[in-house]
């Protein structure tokens, strides 16, 4: 069997990269094509896969400003010769599932979520853009978001990567998928009986992660709170922020890990796809005081490993960290529910899935030439 991984985009490493560290411990023969590819910001171990990158690698500040190039991602995916293999596995979040295949290839799509500033995300991305600019997105999207439907039929299978996922594929793509929630490094973020004394937030500080909406909370209510993070809002929201708060920045992960460990409860302010950072907290044995939209309400349980506020204000969630403070959580029962999200267990779900989609497909195929 011969087996291509398509992804995005290697840039930063994230969730969406340690699933394709793991499809390629599955497959290691499998080469991985892919936009843009930056050694510097990947895990050493990368170095030692077989990386093709699209001619997008070679234009102006690509490593950095990728994001820039979407209009030429379609044509980029397209342009990537996957003939001769038998299985493609794409990681999708932008267009890496636009890749054309044969016939005789079956196509599964792991999908982290269909393109976000296309669909469901887009007037808040265009808003934030000054006149011209939101003029010349406008036509752009409406062009990219038709090629982004159409290229979902090229797609023979698609696993989302949470039920929230799976409507948002059903929503705009008309098309059913299998959900597999991704990998969470349960093993390394170890329970701890630490009561702690301070909340913690941990995130990239950017406008839809809402940690300012945390910071102005929590300013409010002079209780202590701790934001591991960098992005584009941090100057923003430091300037807001109480005698009470502090501003880490970003840290290692042994750092994180430190902090998760002996923080009081975590807060998830943001509406996500599925949310990895909060299983990480529950691993720690920490309940979670979370946004009650997205991927939060299928890993977070309701009063056993934290709490929901519903309404992405300040208000609602000072009232959510009261109710909080009069409740008392298991630590046990938070880090076994956490443990149901670990690497293993999505390695496990993925291998069985795709080999047993494979052998499906290759039976059928047998069938169809009468063999």
């Amino acid at each position: 069997m011969k087996v291509a991984i398509v992804h995005d985009w290697l840039t930063v490493y994230g969730g969406a990269e340690s699933i394709i560290r793991i499809l390629h411990s599955l497959f290691p023969d499998a080469p991985i094509y892919t936009t843009v590819y930056d050694p510097d910001r990947m895990p050493a171990d990368f170095r030692k896969m077989e990386i093709h990158t699209s001619f997008i690698q070679k234009l102006p500040f690509a490593k950095k400003r990728y994001t820039n190039y979407l209009p030429f991602m379609p044509r980029a995916f397209e342009q990537f010769d996957l003939t001769g293999y038998d299985l493609v596995i794409s990681s999708n979040t932008c267009c890496s599932k636009g890749v054309i295949t044969g016939p005789d290839t079956l196509h599964i799509c792991y999908c982290n979520t269909p393109m976000r500033y296309g669909w469901e995300f887009y007037h808040e991305y265009v808003d934030k853009k000054n006149g011209p600019a939101r003029f010349f997105i406008s036509c752009m999207m409406k062009k990219i978001r038709i090629w982004d439907r159409l290229s979902a039929d090229r797609v023979d299978l698609f696993i989302a990567n949470s039920k929230n996922v799976a409507r948002r594929i059903r929503k705009h793509y008309r098309r059913d998928s299998y959900v597999i929630y991704p990998p969470v490094r349960t093993s390394m973020f170890q329970k701890s009986e630490d009561g702690g004394q301070f909340y913690l937030a941990v995130s990239r500080l950017v406008p839809y992660k809402r940690i300012d909406l945390v910071v102005d909370a929590f300013t409010e209510l002079g209780l202590p709170l701790k934001v591991i993070g960098d992005g584009s809002e941090y100057a923003a929201i430091a300037a807001k922020a109480g005698p009470n708060v502090e501003m880490l920045g970003r840290l290692e992960d042994e750092q994180v890990l430190a902090h998760m460990q002996s923080c009081k409860a975590f807060v998830f302010p943001g509406e996500e796809d599925f949310g990895i950072t909060p299983i990480e907290a529950q691993a720690c044995g920490k309940p979670v005081i979370a946004f009650g939209k997205g991927g939060a309400l299928e890993t977070v349980v309701k009063d056993q490993t934290g709490v929901f506020f519903y309404e992405q204000t300040k208000e609602a969630l000072i009232n959510a960290v009261r109710q909080f403070e009069t409740m008392t959580f298991d630590a046990g029962v938070i880090r076994s529910h956490a443990e149901a999200f670990s690497e293993e267990r999505f390695t496990k779900e993925l291998y069985d899935y795709i080999m047993g989609q494979y052998e499906a497909f290759r039976q059928q195929k047998k069938e169809e030439i009468g063999i």
